[in-house]
């Protein structure tokens, strides 16, 4: 089948000819596009620091990229219902496929213009990658185009699946291409102008990832079936006052932001808390991550649809964030529960803390799968079906603000005590709770 066959639906209906093929050609495009994103993870903060430049840029630079993603997300989600999904897909990751050029190339512009011009376009490689972030919130729309009601909720599954399964083995492959024998392998086969750095390589495989994306989206992605109503033209700041208005959406957009900012501070207080009270090196928190990832890939993946099924996604997404509530909390404290829960018995290396640890961080993933993959399907189910990009697009665009003040709000916290971050995280999900709560109570009274 010839690329416009494979990218055309079909004309009378306008319905995808096999709905199953289309749901896992997307979820294969937002696999391999977050492959490339965790390539990066890995390498950025020693990049930074390359540049002989303070720790604090490595948070700006992640401010950069989720304030981008706030404005754009909206935007794109508006385009993708107006012009289509699948040229807003080609769009993100065609831009991605630019901004990890431009990252890789940052060694080689402070060579030119100095340590501002290489932190610069870090920055603009950021800016770019957020900007084209949106590309999450449009595949969810394209699922909610092509699956019915009563199985959205297992197929917005599979785009979590797919997002932790890129962040799981997307940072391996960005080691192994930042190792000694790939780089002088490469210094040997590239040609001359190509640098070749443990910083620059991972950026290119990234790169090419987004590349491969973008010919898969181009030849195997149909477009699909929605409806397409023109709507209010607007920014982002008109998406959210909107959403704001609306009695819909309003309570999801809320519970994105609070549940980002508690989640997203949490994740960068991780690793220094498990340095500080556990004694892990890199190596070691590289195999916790591993381990929330695999478990949080084999719940969206599969247990998720099937108790959504049973239980429905409004006490699914109640149920996570009390989850949430409990793992948050009690994550500091594992170093002292883990002797009073647990006995010291099995290897040497299984500590009754961190088995205690293992215990929590499994709760925290299947909490946090529950309630990302409801909240997901629950704005699906509230949005009007011609503004399914919208809604998505805005409720991204609230969980990209709360990542961008959790993350320097929390590291404050850590700076004075260890356990304030993760105690406060607790408390804003306990809000979320509240709030999904009284929706589900007002879902059964009609």
């Amino acid at each position: 089948m010839s690329a416009p066959e494979a990218a055309s639906a079909n004309a009378e209906t306008g319905v995808v000819a096999s709905p199953r093929r289309a749901l896992a050609t997307v979820v294969a495009i937002v696999f391999v596009d977050l492959l490339g994103f965790g390539v990066i993870i890995p390498i950025l903060p020693y990049y930074v620091r390359s540049f002989g430049v303070s720790d604090v840029y490595i948070g700006l630079l992640a401010a950069a990229y989720s304030l981008m993603q706030f404005v754009f997300a909206p935007l794109l989600g508006r385009l993708s219902d107006e012009r289509g999904r699948r040229p807003v897909l080609m769009l993100s990751v065609a831009g991605n496929a630019v901004a990890w050029t431009l990252f890789g190339l940052g060694a080689e512009f402070e060579s030119l213009f100095g340590v501002v011009g290489g932190v610069g376009v870090l920055f603009a490689a950021r800016m770019v990658a957020g900007a084209m972030g949106g590309n999450v919130a449009t595949a969810q729309a394209y699922i909610a185009d092509v699956t019915p009601r009563e199985r959205r909720a297992g197929a917005l599954g599979l785009i979590g699946a797919a997002f932790g399964l890129g962040l799981v083995f997307g940072p391996a492959l960005g080691g192994v291409f930042a190792s000694d024998p790939v780089v002088a392998a490469a210094r040997g086969v590239l040609p001359g102008f190509v640098p070749a750095t443990r910083f620059s390589l991972p950026s290119f495989a990234a790169a090419g990832l987004s590349v491969c994306a973008f010919a898969a989206t181009w030849a195997f992605l149909p477009e699909p079936s929605r409806h397409r109503e023109p709507g209010e033209r607007g920014g982002v700041l008109a998406g959210l006052l909107a959403a704001a208005r609306s009695p819909n959406l309003r309570p999801y957009v809320a519970t994105f932001l609070l549940a980002s900012v508690a989640f997203s501070g949490v994740q960068v207080v991780f690793v220094p808390f498990a340095a500080d009270y556990f004694g892990y090196d890199e190596a070691a928190t590289a195999l916790l991550l591993t381990y929330i990832g695999a478990i949080g890939v084999l719940n969206q993946a599969v247990v998720i649809g099937r108790l959504a099924r049973r239980y429905g996604e409004a006490v699914l997404a109640v149920a996570g964030a009390l989850g949430l509530v409990v793992a948050l909390a009690a994550l500091p404290f594992t170093p002292t529960l883990g002797p009073l829960l647990f006995p010291a018995v099995g290897p040497d290396w299984l500590t009754p803390a961190l088995l205690a640890l293992l215990c929590d961080l499994a709760v925290l993933s299947v909490a946090n799968g529950l309630l990302n993959v409801s909240l997901s399907t629950l704005v699906s189910a509230a949005a009007p079906a011609g503004e399914q990009g919208v809604a998505f697009g805005v409720t991204q665009s609230a969980g990209s603000l709360g990542r961008t003040v959790g993350p320097p709000l929390m590291a404050a916290l850590y700076v004075l005590a260890y356990w304030p971050p993760f105690v406060v995280g607790a408390v804003l999900t306990v809000g979320v709770a509240g709030l999904l709560a009284a929706l589900a109570r007002g879902t059964v009274k009609g």
